[in-house]
């Protein structure tokens, strides 16, 4: 929305919550932040650059500070009056003259409008990935989207599947309150401190981005250094190297693991009341079992064949612009090391300058609608990325954000497309 009103456009934003700040704000019920959420990229490295946290945010700002700020962002850039609150979108539908008919269901009831595009920014992490196991299990098992406070724990013996920056979140947060903690895993990882010579680790190197094989050699040697072979703490050796699957941000993990609060286990294998067997022939007895299994990307409101999407996620140009369906183009749904909001803004400001194209300078648009019917270009940045899903729509943050400018200089080739006149319409009809 931001993106779109520099370019003057005019729109309308669809919450289906009460208020901003998305899974950020843990009073949606949509949201899958818990009470001890924190960052796990520092503020400088995840900021919006045009609206910096304020002066006394600490390093790595809790949920409750980042929905402070992404209220005051709405605020400071008057965002609120075009945004329906409290309102789902239900289906997104392109027309024959290359519109969009959008129908929702808010506070007064079905709507629909037709509209000249379609952004979409509804994140990648609402709807639980669930694995299911052989067998059944007599106690509870939650996924990590339900769990809130770690008083939940409460004498209990709790098994989390995963270990991942949130399974080892609430792994920490288990072992004050829980009777016992185990935390079961397929893969090794890597574990990188928030802290390194005393600031955070995402600030070192900034502006200047190694060779990839000089960053794997010497950041691997150096976490060594740090946080020592996780082998030590019953963790199984990485089967890929660093970088090329999400690092942990965790400084506690391996803490709590050197000094008995919690054992590593193997992949499960089955279910037995509440006995789970795990592959490596060992058992543990559990009252609770927390699937800490990530996300799977979800549109409901959209066909998937507006998305090009036949495998693990949809196959966009530039993880943004749909080769099927003309002006549906995704924000956010990219995840990368250290890309940060900022990152993410950047896609906006390429949709928006596309959209804005459209109608100041149409040689330029067409020329650029051509393009993204294409191939999308490398932006791995010579990683071989894990083959998992959730990684096939992951990025090099200094690749990709060297082509979301690269493509906003293609769009900026006349002072036209610059800057559109206040008021230029891109909503056309809406009916309540």
């Amino acid at each position: 929305m931001r993106a779109l009103s520099k370019r003057g456009l005019d729109f309308v934003g669809f919450e289906q919550h009460t208020d901003v700040g998305g899974l950020w704000n843990i009073e949606n019920p949509a949201s899958t932040v818990y009470e001890s959420a924190h960052l796990i990229s520092s503020k400088d490295t995840t900021q919006f650059s045009e609206f910096p946290m304020p002066d006394d945010t600490p390093d790595y700002p809790d949920h409750r500070r980042l929905q402070r700020y992404f209220r005051a962002y709405a605020d400071h850039f008057d965002l609120r009056r075009q945004i329906r609150f409290g309102t789902t979108v239900t289906a997104a539908v392109p027309t024959d003259d290359g519109g969009w008919t959008v129908s929702w269901d808010g506070p007064d009831g079905a709507g629909t409008g037709s509209f000249s595009a379609v952004m979409v920014a509804s994140g990648t992490l609402h709807t639980p990935s669930v694995p299911t196991f052989p067998g059944s299990f007599a106690g509870e098992i939650l996924h990590s989207a339900q769990y809130k406070n770690a008083t939940e724990f409460a004498g209990k013996r709790v098994l989390i599947v995963g270990a991942g920056n949130s399974g080892c979140d609430i792994a920490v947060d288990a072992v004050h309150h829980a009777a016992s903690v185990d935390i079961s895993v397929r893969r090794g990882y890597y574990f990188i401190p928030k802290y390194v010579f005393g600031r955070p680790t995402d600030t070192l190197n900034q502006g200047r981005p190694l060779p990839r094989p000089l960053k794997q050699f010497l950041d691997k040697r150096l976490l060594r250094m740090f946080t020592g072979n996780p082998r030590r703490f019953g963790f199984p050796d990485p089967d890929y190297r660093i970088y090329e699957s999400h690092p942990v941000v965790n400084s506690l993990i391996l803490h709590h693991l050197g000094h008995g609060d919690l054992s590593v286990r193997a992949d499960i294998a089955t279910l037995d009341g509440h006995t789970v067997h795990f592959r490596d022939g060992s058992t543990g007895e559990y009252d609770l079992i927390l699937l800490s299994t990530g996300y799977v990307l979800d549109y409901p409101f959209l066909k998937r064949t507006l998305l090009g999407w036949d495998g693990p996620s949809p196959s966009l140009y530039l993880n943004i612009f749909s080769r099927q369906a003309p002006n549906l183009l995704v924000i956010g749904m990219v995840e990368a090391s250290g890309l940060g909001w900022e990152g993410r803004f950047r896609q906006a400001e390429l949709a928006a300058a596309y959209v804005a194209a459209q109608r100041s300078d149409p040689g330029s648009a067409e020329r650029f609608r051509l393009l993204i019917q294409g191939k999308s270009p490398d932006v791995t940045g010579g990683y071989r990325y894990l083959g998992l899903d959730r990684m096939s729509y992951y990025v090099n943050k200094d690749a990709y954000r060297s082509e979301l400018e690269a493509h906003l200089q293609l769009l900026a080739g006349s002072a036209a497309a610059a800057q559109v006149p206040a008021g230029t319409q891109l909503r056309e009809e809406v009916h309540s």
